[in-house]
């Protein structure tokens, strides 16, 4: 996944991606598949690896893109383009508690009553 990926507003020397990819390291096998389904629309890998993932125009990388604003928000996607938006969070532990939240909010479907 990290090999196959393009930044915007990031680079990988960037602390904010470099928090990112070891939070994920760190996410059991159920989180993993919940980051996939919040960023692509599916929890599963294409059988050719990240280099095949589709999106809206066919083949598309997974990206990140800087979410300018507050770094309460939580990271939003766009599935189509396989696209996270990345607040600069200010401490590893804050991307991951922001990053977890929206993963496991979005399964739930953001059932506000």
């Amino acid at each position: 996944m990290r090999a196959n990926t393009e930044y915007s507003g990031y680079s990988t020397a960037s602390p904010v991606i470099q928090w990112f990819w070891e939070v994920v390291q760190g996410f059991s096998k159920e989180d993993k598949a919940r980051l996939l389904q919040f960023v692509t629309g599916t929890s599963k890998v294409p059988l050719e690896g990240f280099s095949a993932l589709q999106g809206i125009s066919g083949s598309q990388k997974f990206q990140i893109h800087r979410a300018y604003g507050s770094s309460n928000h939580l990271p939003s996607a766009h599935t189509c383009f396989n696209q996270l938006d990345l607040p600069e969070y200010p401490s590893k532990e804050h991307l991951e508690e922001r990053l977890l939240l929206a993963i496991h909010e979005a399964n739930e479907g953001f059932g506000f009553g």
